[in-house]
């Protein structure tokens, strides 16, 4: 089965009809043969010269929403997006703005000494900041 098919058939499976530029997204996203961080401007630039295609930020969040995308907020008005879904930690380069993984086992276990009423921890992240010296 080629990647477009696999791509359909996903989308299907998640509730998402799989238009021309959803599948075009796909193509971008998660046929490299590894995981790799994003803002909306990048992905926009990106799908603009591969594809020639314009992209709606709504399908990007429907990605999100599905759980195919991962956001990670910098600040109030800077996220990026990350294929790998999976929970694991981060570098944020502040000069280069670029945002690296950390695996689990490169970061001892946090803890975690207050709670709040009526909620439970499901994950911890860790988005460490850094800069050249």
């Amino acid at each position: 089965m080629n990647n477009i098919n696999i791509y359909k058939e996903k989308l299907r499976e998640s509730g998402l009809r799989p238009t021309r530029q959803r599948l075009k997204i796909c193509e971008v996203l998660f046929s490299p043969e590894k995981t790799f961080h994003f803002t909306i401007n990048d992905l926009t630039k990106i799908i603009e010269e591969k594809l020639s295609e314009k992209i709606s930020l709504a399908t990007v969040y429907a990605f999100k929403k599905k759980g195919y995308l991962k956001e990670i907020s910098i600040n109030s008005d800077k996220s990026y997006f990350d294929t790998n879904t999976k929970t694991h930690h981060h570098f944020f380069d502040n000069s280069t703005k670029e945002l690296t993984d950390i695996s689990d086992d490169q970061v001892e276990k946090v803890k975690i000494n207050t709670s709040l009423p009526g909620k439970k921890i499901t994950s911890v992240e860790v988005l460490v900041r850094v800069e050249n010296n």
